[in-house]
């Protein structure tokens, strides 16, 4: 375990300078993308983007919350009809079919109803042999993460990157098996919840999103 001092993350801001030393190799690299997961990567990943000098941009992603125990992901959903279930939750926490698919309906409306808030017009990224380094304010099961993964691969990315502040060793090890690296500073060897590790973990906002989204591609060159 780092020392106490280095494990405690102020908050998301902070936690976003963390992971701009490891990734430091892909800075000023113009196939370089960062893909934030909202609401809470992206003041994570708009540090990092800011210090490397390369674009941002979302990939939309909703947890599954079993109905009992919203914190609890059976699954997640990305853009682009990307569908994961975590069948151990959902042997733990049976549901009906019918219970299972209205989870994802309500949570399909809130991913749509962000893509238009957050995007607007501006459309999707292309992604194909681009590096592509995905980034939230950590991972738990690392379900969420998955389906961003899956999103993005099904666009022929060259290289798939995850970069989070905060997760538990075993979805970190998980995760090594599905993308060309993983970049995680804080591996706890006892992990309670994400917002544990914080300081200041309140949620994050729609009008931050925006904010931070508008800071960076109002100064973008065109391409």
């Amino acid at each position: 375990m780092s020392p106490l001092s280095d494990s405690i993350l102020q908050d998301r801001a902070a936690a976003g300078r963390r992971l701009i030393e490891p990734l430091q190799h892909y800075a000023n690299r113009p196939d370089v993308i960062i893909l934030a997961l909202p609401r809470g990567g992206v003041p994570v990943a708009y540090e990092v983007a800011r210090a490397l000098g390369v674009r941002l941009d979302l990939m939309l992603v909703r947890k599954l919350g079993v109905p009992s125990r919203p914190e609890y992901a059976m699954g997640a959903i990305a853009s682009g009809g990307i569908l994961i279930r975590n069948e151990q939750a959902l042997r733990a926490h049976p549901l009906s079919p019918v219970a299972f698919d209205a989870v994802v309906a309500g949570e399909t409306r809130e991913l749509l109803r962000r893509e238009q808030v957050y995007r607007g017009a501006r459309a999707p990224v292309q992604l194909k042999d681009r590096v592509v380094i995905l980034i939230d304010d950590g991972l738990a099961t690392g379900a969420s993460m998955r389906a961003a993964i899956q999103a993005v691969r099904r666009q022929a990315p060259a290289r798939i990157v995850v970069a989070v502040p905060v997760a538990p060793i075993e979805t970190i090890e998980a995760l090594r098996a599905e993308v060309d690296e993983c970049v995680c500073p804080l591996m706890p060897e006892w992990f309670t919840s994400i917002g544990h590790w914080y300081v200041d973990f309140a949620q994050t906002s729609d009008h931050e999103v925006v904010d931070l989204l508008q800071r960076l591609w109002g100064a973008e060159q065109p391409v």
